[in-house]
């Protein structure tokens, strides 16, 4: 059986082409629920979710009264939809295995496994797999936000200019729900005949500071402008909350880290480092950067980085606050 994404899963109840069972898991819970939330409001009708939709909760229900409602028949409808909530709570989910046999063609049962994902070892993952509807949603990488809210961004008829999306990736980070309530907000702030999102844009309505955010910083790093970084570093001091140290110190060595793999890529351009990274964006920031830093010195920052992440929690008895942290790191890392 075909491995199922969420692209193709929601492709498929578009044509209105459903399975008796999905078993939606994984750490990321926006794509399991958007699924869940699509199933719910499109099979049915309004009229037809009065007595054919139900939702269940694992802490509060069990497989069998589970299967026992997904055995019934629908009330004048087609399809009945049961979605079941926080199903890592179930017990004997193995039990499970006998409906997958024989299931009711006319129920479209759907759980949500928050999380985490079901343990491979058991029989019933393996089942599931051949005999159901399995998705297992993975956080995303840094690399791949610019690509979602791009996605999120089309949803919408919008575009953005790259440095636009790349600012919402940096202050908004990897909780997906966020980023597509932020996308949400730019769209309905947009005026009217308006469709492109601009960083001046972002700044007004994410709150962004046009000068001193991370974004600018990583800049300053990669030309070795010292008196831009300093000066950022000096405005991030006097608004700790807004500028955490372990968001920047996150950003940093993800770039770092790409760094260090392309100095591996066969070629040395913008296309190959691309490819090599497998990156669309901002991969002229990384030849940059290696013509300012040499590989030897990127392997030292990354261990700097590290150790600059574990004194602002404490680590070895630290008691810097997190700006001198910052601006001993930007030192070794510019020097």
């Amino acid at each position: 059986m075909a491995k199922y994404t969420y692209e193709s899963i929601l492709t498929e109840l578009k044509k209105r082409v459903y399975h008796p069972v999905y078993y939606l898991m994984g750490e990321e819970s926006y794509f399991t629920d958007k699924i869940a939330d699509y199933i719910s409001k499109n099979v049915l009708t309004d009229l037809e979710q009065e007595f054919n939709l139900t939702v269940l909760y694992g802490l509060e229900t069990d497989i069998d009264n589970i299967l026992s409602a997904a055995r019934r028949y629908p009330m004048m409808a087609e399809h009945q939809v049961i979605i079941v909530k926080e199903a890592q709570q179930l017990k004997n989910i193995d039990a499970l295995m006998g409906y997958l046999k024989m299931p009711q063609p006319s129920t479209i049962l759907v759980f949500l496994h928050k999380n985490g994902s079901l343990d491979k070892r058991k029989k019933v993952a393996s089942e599931l797999e051949h005999k159901a509807v399995l998705l297992e949603s993975k956080k995303l990488r840094d690399d791949q936000l610019p690509s979602f809210i791009n996605g999120c961004l089309r949803e919408k008829s919008l575009v953005a200019d790259e440095k636009a999306v790349r600012m919402l990736a940096e202050s908004v980070g990897a909780d997906l729900s966020r980023v597509s309530g932020e996308v949400e907000k730019l769209s309905i702030a947009l005026p009217a005949g308006s469709n492109r999102i601009t960083p001046e844009f972002v700044e007004e309505h994410i709150g962004i500071s046009k000068e001193f955010n991370n974004f600018e910083l990583q800049n300053a790093i990669i030309n070795k402008d010292v008196y831009k970084a300093n000066s950022i570093i000096n405005h991030f001091a006097q608004n700790p909350k807004k500028n955490p140290i372990q968001m920047t110190l996150a950003l940093l060595f993800s770039f770092f880290s790409n760094l260090m793999m392309a100095y591996y890529a066969p070629e040395k351009t913008e296309k190959g480092v691309g490819d090599f990274l497998g990156m669309r964006w901002g991969v002229s920031d990384y030849l940059k950067a290696m013509r300012n830093y040499r590989a030897m010195h990127v392997m030292e920052i990354l261990h700097l980085i590290r150790l600059a992440d574990a004194r602002s929690k404490g680590a070895e008895g630290a008691t810097l606050p997190d700006s001198e942290i910052m601006r001993e790191l930007l030192y070794k890392i510019m020097h």
